[in-house]
């Protein structure tokens, strides 16, 4: 069995969340992977190169850096990224998050037990800029047919706690770019149409970085909330037989996304 983590960073990442996020998953790790593919999409600031570089020192052939001469956008930079991993089973990872110790362990634990599952991810604990707890607890369904009927509302999964069966992307292509910054819900809707199978572990695998004053302050990409909307009425819903109450739903989660702020914090709680 071999290990293959998946990460991609670009110009906005901050260096800090990066080191905090690389050693999560290298060094840290109770099952260290035996590759680390980190794409850069794009150029990257100075201070982030700089720490590429020493994690590069640290690591050695471990992390492969794949350096894109401009950025493309994540689900293309991923896609490349998807290139490179020579994983029996391929982790993800995102660029601001922490990675807990024995995630890793657990995981591949789980897929080698179950050999019909192509993708497994975890609960979650939230946290803000300075890695203070905002939320103990963020729970998703465990197994796939809870999973199928949760994604008539929202994400089966947490992205960055996902691992793959290889046999996942053997079905299912690449990451899709057809909406703008939702290659993981296209991802998923993917998944689901060519009869991946899905689960999740009730364990804390990762803590996912939260800003609340970006989330709560922030409108909603206009762009990406109105692609997201069509695709989920037009393609996603009818495709997976979903019904009038996810069409509900997802027009009640556009409103949501394009709300001012003291609205959204309402409504998020109903909609979490």
């Amino acid at each position: 069995m071999k290990l293959s983590v998946l990460m991609a960073v670009y110009h906005k990442d901050k260096a800090e969340y990066f080191s905090k996020a690389i050693e999560s998953i290298s060094t840290i790790q109770t099952l260290k992977p035996d590759e680390i593919i980190l794409v850069k999409d794009g150029e990257v600031p100075i201070d982030l190169e700089q720490e590429i570089d020493y994690w590069k020192s640290i690591l050695g052939s471990q992390l492969i850096v794949i350096s894109l001469d401009k950025n493309v956008g994540t689900a293309r930079a991923l896609n490349e990224g998807l290139k490179y991993c020579s994983g029996t089973y391929i982790a993800k990872m995102d660029s601001d998050d922490i990675s807990s110790p024995e995630r890793f362990q657990f995981q591949v634990e789980y897929l080698n037990k179950n050999q019909s599952i192509d993708v497994v991810g975890t609960w979650i604990s939230e946290i803000d800029e300075n890695d203070f707890i905002i939320k103990d607890e963020v729970r998703f369904p465990l197994t796939h047919q809870e999973l199928y009927k949760f994604f008539g509302f929202r994400d089966p999964l947490a992205n960055p706690t996902a691992m793959f069966r290889r046999s996942f992307f053997n079905k299912v292509a690449k990451y899709s770019d057809d909406v703008h910054l939702a290659e993981d819900t296209l991802l998923w809707f993917e998944g689901f149409k060519n009869q991946c199978q899905f689960a999740n572990m009730p364990i804390i695998g990762l803590k996912f970085r939260r800003s609340t004053k970006a989330f709560y302050f922030r409108r909603a990409n206009m762009k990406k909330s109105i692609g997201l909307l069509k695709y989920r009425l037009f393609k996603i819903n009818p495709e997976l037989g979903y019904g009038m109450r996810e069409n509900v739903y997802a027009v009640l989660y556009f409103l949501m996304a394009l709300s001012p702020s003291y609205v959204k914090k309402f409504l998020y709680r109903f909609l979490r």
